[in-house]
């Protein structure tokens, strides 16, 4: 009889953690597979956008603020433009300012983050300190004193994103390369001979990419929020770049009359950053390896 009461417990103590372990895997793959649906939606639109459009980003030959009907699907604005013309073409702006800008930060900001991992103590303090200071200054601050320097346009506000984030993504690459390189394999690798660019190759840069991945991936949102709000105060691509940004501030004093002027670029950007985060949240159970065991 105890044996039995014993099997029982037992089965009562594993049932449900291990039916639990498929609805968390199910949950992860839910939140990927929605997170991929939403980024390729804008992906497709941006694509489909350069090859058709339903009227060109400059035609002012709709009326002023009409409605949405059979010919302007989203409406017209205050200067009789169509709106789903515009924020089709904005879509390519949001992406290429995206990419542009995480690629940018990711250069920087991995050198810099491996330069401090392998200075001297004197260095790695200087360079820390540096990070820190800019790290307190938020991304759109530093965006827009760069912006404000160099002059609006739509390649200064990519440069100036991506330096902002550089500093945090260096700052990430330090931290974590300084913890591989305590490791006793690296150690190894360097008695035996490996030079520091075959450990970064070969143990740094595999180690610490899952966590930097991510990161990066969430920094993407961060770069379209920060272009929206650059372009919202006139810092942004200029006209006739039809960034989401613009069209919000376009529409702000229309706002009462046509509201799916400023509904549509805002829902937009919703749709673009929640995408974004819930790919990088998704990634992260994906690729980290700590997480894949722990499961």
């Amino acid at each position: 009889m105890s044996a039995i009461v014993d099997q029982a417990a037992h089965a009562g103590e594993t049932g449900p953690a291990s039916a639990a372990v498929p609805r968390t895997r199910r949950r992860r793959s839910v939140t990927l597979t929605l997170g991929l649906v939403l980024v390729g939606l804008v992906v497709a639109v941006a694509v489909v956008s350069f090859f058709w459009l339903p009227f060109a980003p400059s035609d002012t030959s709709g009326g002023r603020l009409e409605h949405p009907d059979a010919t302007h699907w989203l409406g017209t604005d205050k200067l009789g433009r169509d709106l789903l013309s515009q924020l089709m073409v904005g879509a390519r702006i949001a992406l290429a300012v995206g990419a542009g800008s995480v690629a940018i930060g990711a250069v920087i900001g991995i050198t810099l983050g491996l330069l401090a991992a392998f200075a001297t103590t004197w260095l790695d303090d200087t360079i820390s300190a540096a990070l820190d200071i800019l790290i307190a200054f938020p991304t759109l601050l530093l965006a827009m004193l760069i912006v404000a320097a160099q002059g609006a346009s739509l390649s200064t506000a990519i440069l100036a994103i991506g330096l902002a984030m550089s500093a945090v993504v260096a700052r990430l690459t330090r931290v974590l390369a300084k913890r591989v390189l305590s490791q006793q394999y690296v150690t190894a690798a360097r008695t035996s001979g490996t030079s520091w660019f075959g450990v970064i190759g070969r143990h740094i840069m595999p180690n610490i990419w899952p966590t930097l991945g991510v990161n990066l991936a969430l920094q993407f949102g961060v770069a379209v929020l920060a272009e929206a709000s650059l372009s919202y105060l006139g810092l942004g691509a200029p006209p006739p770049n039809a960034s989401w940004g613009r069209l919000l501030q376009e529409a702000q004093g229309t706002v009462a009359v046509a509201p799916v002027g400023a509904i549509a670029p805002g829902v937009a950007l919703v749709i673009l950053v929640i995408g974004v985060n819930l790919v990088a949240d998704g990634l992260r159970d994906v690729a980290d390896p700590t997480r894949r065991r722990s499961r």
